[in-house]
Order: structure tokens, then C-alpha cells, then sequence
């Protein structure tokens, strides 16, 4: 596999960000970036001017990766050429279908299942569940494919996300892209960091993504008592506290993000599904743990693939509001485990998608930092 990566900012322009590889024709382009940059026609003409032949997948953010440095108002392209892995992708718009698991039902229909060895799933942040959409997945999908991925974001904005697969960046589009032969190593991990705080409680109320009742009382009633002098900020301060969930054929424990509040249901809608019959503890921010967390999911990511050549990081927006000045240092940390010789590019996102190690069937995460690892060999 042969990288080169290119940096859009707008007091610049084009850069190389790394140096250029002579003769690339690459099959693939990875593009990260600002939603109002993305929107700009005559940048995205200009991406495409760059290597006419290469397929693009990409999505808007909360923040681009590229190397281990992290942007804003940016467009961060990586450029692959593959020497023997062939890949093949597929968008959808969400009013062509009824719900997010029939999106996802759909987008692994399309792919061709001959000599699928990964896919990597891209998909709009603000109107999909994404427990659904992975359900969807999966069930369409050859029994031990991996799925990794992450939901795409609009900064601090929260108004409209992004997606792309070979057409211009739209909102309300989920895309897949299928890694194809046994040429290509991947590993993937997923890491959180958070300390749990208060007792173990049982869901019992909950309708997907919405939670209404733990241990027979008031959800929103708990938090608030937990919360304190925090919980006037709800539902914004709930990214320094999210939810652990347990349980329910669950592989370990899934983090939830408060997304909004309901005062008249007394409800809490959260980032994922949070489902009845599972156990609920809270969680509170560990600035150090978090790092650790980063360290975690990138020696996991090693147990398939321990040279890699290409790092895709996608890690949640909450972190990033957590971690403020020290964001930079989870990226760092991912790059003392990975080396020197691997490449890096990705996102902040609003939710992530992995298995939390090789083997493990995959899960939809909040306040994750996921990684996905590539090699030819």
C-alpha cells in the first residue's frame, strides 16, 4: 500500500502534509472535513481534479485528523493505492427507506459478499440510530465480517452532517465501503476511559434510544440527584457524564451520551439504544484515563495486524469537549503504540462503530476513540 496525504485550511489553501509519493494512482480517497468546506463545489471539484480515477469516501466532522496533528476548518485527504486489495462502496439517501436497520440492511445487500474481508461504514450523525443501522449490518452481511465506522459530524453546530461515497457531500446519507481479498490485514479496537460513579441499576422502561425508567424510578429524576449543581446544564454537561451499559448480550460495556432531555417524560435520550432488561451505571470524566483509553484500543488494533501502515481514528466529539487543549495527546498516545511507520488520518465523530477487540461481534459506542488498522501484505 502506497499513502500520501494533502490538507485544505483556508488561510492556505492545498498542502502536502507528508511527503509526495512519485507516480501514485491510488484507487481510494479518504476525505475528512468542516461542513462548510465540504459544501463548497469548487473544493470538491478540486479533490477530484487531484486523482481522477480514485473512488472518494468521506464525511463532514467535529475535528480532522491527519498525521498526529488535529484540525478545524480543514479538509484532510489520504490518498491509497492498493498493490492487490480491491474495493467496492455504496451510499443511500435516508428517505429512500423506512428506518435505519432497513438502511443497513440495504447497504450490506449491495456490496458483493465474494472475498469481502472488512467494511467500513460512514454514516450521517444526527437522524440515524445507530444501534439500528448496525443491526441492519449485520444481519445482511457474511457471518464474521467486521464492520468499523463512525457517525459524521458539524462541530459544535449539531444542525447538518455529511456523507459521501463517489457523489458530493450530503446530508441524511449513510455509505459503505467493502475491503475485498486476503491480501489486506485489519485490526480494530475500541477504548473509552470513563470511572463509573453511583450503584448498578436496572433499565426497566426504555424504547430504543430513549430512556424513561431505572429500578422503577424516574430517569431523568436519578441523573438529576447524581448530577448536582450539573444538572442544570443538562443535556449539554451529560457528555462529562455518560451512561455504562451492561448486559443483554452485551460484550463489555457500551457508553451512552445524554443527547437530549425530555421535562414533560421525565425521559433521557441517548446516543444508542439503551435497552429495557439491561444494566445502567454512570460514568464521570477521568482526563488520564481517557489517554489511557486511546492506548488501549490502539494495542488491541495490533492483535490482527502488528505493523500497520494506515491508522483510521475515529473518536468521539464528547472526548474532544473533555480533553479541550489535551485532545492532541489521545492521537499521540495511539501513534507511541502504532510507530513510526504507520499513517494516520480521521475524525471526531458523534458516534462510533467496532468491536471492542479482534473477534468480538461489533458494537455502536459513544465516547469512544476507535481505531481501525490496514496492511497489505
Amino acid at each position: 500500500m502506497r499513502i500520501e496525504q494533502k490538507l485544505w485550511r483556508k488561510t492556505v489553501g492545498w498542502s502536502d502534509h507528508g511527503p509526495r509519493v512519485d507516480g501514485l494512482m491510488p484507487q481510494l480517497l479518504l476525505v475528512f472535513g468542516t461542513h462548510k468546506c465540504l459544501q463548497e463545489e469548487v473544493i470538491f471539484e478540486e479533490i477530484k481534479g487531484f486523482y481522477p480515477d480514485a473512488h472518494i469516501f468521506g464525511c463532514s466532522t467535529a475535528g480532522e485528523i491527519c498525521a498526529t496533528s488535529i484540525f478545524e476548518d480543514s479538509i484532510a485527504i489520504t490518498a491509497l493505492e492498493f498493490e492487490h486489495t480491491r474495493i467496492e462502496g455504496q451510499q443511500i439517501q435516508l428517505n429512500q427507506v423506512q428506518n435505519s436497520f432497513q438502511a443497513g440492511e440495504y447497504l450490506a445487500s449491495s456490496l458483493t459478499h465474494k472475498d469481502l474481508s472488512h467494511v467500513l461504514v460512514l454514516s450521517d450523525g444526527l437522524h440515524v440510530n445507530g444501534s439500528e443501522l448496525l443491526q441492519g449490518l449485520t444481519s445482511s452481511l457474511p457471518p464474521g465480517i467486521a464492520i468499523t465506522g463512525g457517525m459524521a459530524g458539524d462541530g459544535v453546530s449539531f444542525e447538518e452532517t455529511l456523507v459521501f461515497w463517489d457523489a458530493p457531500p450530503a446530508p441524511d446519507t449513510i455509505a459503505v465501503l467493502g475491503f475485498y481479498g486476503n491480501h489486506l490485514k485489519v485490526g480494530y479496537g475500541s477504548m473509552g476511559g470513563f470511572d463509573p460513579f453511583g450503584p448498578q441499576r436496572l433499565i426497566t422502561r426504555s424504547v430504543a434510544n430513549v430512556l424513561y425508567e431505572m429500578d422503577g424510578r424516574s430517569a431523568l429524576e436519578l441523573y438529576k440527584k447524581y448530577l448536582g449543581e450539573h444538572a442544570a446544564g443538562l443535556p449539554a454537561t451529560g457528555v462529562f457524564f455518560p451512561l455504562s451499559i451492561s448486559g443483554q448480550e452485551v460484550a463489555g460495556s457500551l457508553v451512552r451520551t445524554i443527547l437530549a432531555v425530555n421535562e414533560e417524560e421525565q425521559s433521557l435520550t441517548f446516543g444508542g439504544d439503551v435497552p429495557t432488561g439491561a444494566y445502567a451505571r454512570m460514568m464521570k470524566a477521568n482526563l488520564d484515563r481517557l489517554i489511557d483509553g486511546a492506548m488501549s484500543a490502539a494495542d488491541s488494533s495490533l492483535a490482527n495486524n502488528n505493523s500497520p501502515e494506515l491508522a483510521i481514528l475515529i473518536s468521539c466529539f464528547g472526548r474532544r469537549s473533555i480533553l479541550k487543549q489535551r485532545t492532541e495527546e489521545e492521537v499521540e498516545a495511539v501513534s507511541d503504540v502504532l510507530g513510526s511507520g504507520c499513517m494516520f488520518c480521521g475524525f471526531y465523530s458523534y458516534g462510533e462503530i467496532s468491536p471492542f477487540k479482534p473477534g468480538e461481534k461489533p458494537e455502536f459506542h459513544n465516547q469512544t476513540m476507535t481505531i481501525t488498522t490496514f496492511k497489505e501484505v
